[in-house]
């Protein structure tokens, strides 16, 4: 996997994307992703995306303000992982724009789910995509991924 030329660094930035609008089902698990980061030492920027209120305190934002955020913040991250077993236009999104950006890229899937070819098929170098069946291997793929950096 191509890395993206940063010196390495003791709290590389993450940014965590996961599904929003196209369903919170995941939320749990999008909360053990960002204990799991924090753990591994890494700042996690997006931490809204584990916020259980989430939408309610997006409604008080406008979708011009939502936007200009998180590519904001996209713009300051060091790597990009996301959780993509919930279909999600905006995560779709997020992992284009990261990856013309030359930003590191983890896709997590449960094994069961129907992921994207634009996920699986694409070849781009600094794009990794790893299936887990439990909370165990999601903490050891994303320990790996962060030490990697």
């Amino acid at each position: 996997m191509e890395k993206k030329n940063i010196a390495k660094q003791e709290n590389p930035k993450i940014f965590l994307s996961g599904s929003i609008r196209g369903g919170r089902q995941l939320l749990e698990t999008y909360r053990f992703m960002y204990d799991a980061l924090e753990e591994a030492g890494a700042e996690v920027l997006t931490w809204h995306v584990a916020d259980p209120e989430l939408e309610e305190n997006e409604s008080k934002m406008t979708e011009q303000e939502i936007y200009a955020r998180d590519i904001g913040l996209l713009a300051k991250s060091d790597a990009l992982i996301a959780e993509v077993t919930v279909p999600s236009m905006g995560v779709g999104y997020e992992i284009c724009r990261a990856l013309l950006r030359k930003i590191p890229v983890l896709c997590l899937h449960r094994s069961d789910a129907a992921v994207s070819s634009m996920v699986l098929g694409n070849p781009e170098p600094s794009l990794e995509v790893q299936t887990y069946s439990n909370e165990a291997a999601l903490n050891e793929i994303i320990i790996k991924f962060v030490r990697a950096l």
